[in-house]
């Protein structure tokens, strides 16, 4: 399950990233629903999405 964790409070590596728009909008919406910025929620599902990735899936 995912959860919230601010662990990532000091991200410092900038990089660019493009979303789609409702992407955008939905992890907008996620983060300001828990109080936290966005960058700290797309850290967050980039850490779940890796944690959680299997080989297998490929």
């Amino acid at each position: 399950m995912f959860k919230i964790d601010k662990e990532f409070k000091s991200a410092n590596i900038s990089r660019t990233i493009r979303f789609t728009e409702p992407l955008f909008e939905r992890l907008n919406i996620m983060a300001s629903e828990n109080n936290i910025s966005f960058n700290l929620l797309v850290l967050q599902c980039c850490k779940y999405a890796l944690d959680n990735y299997s080989k297998d899936n490929n």
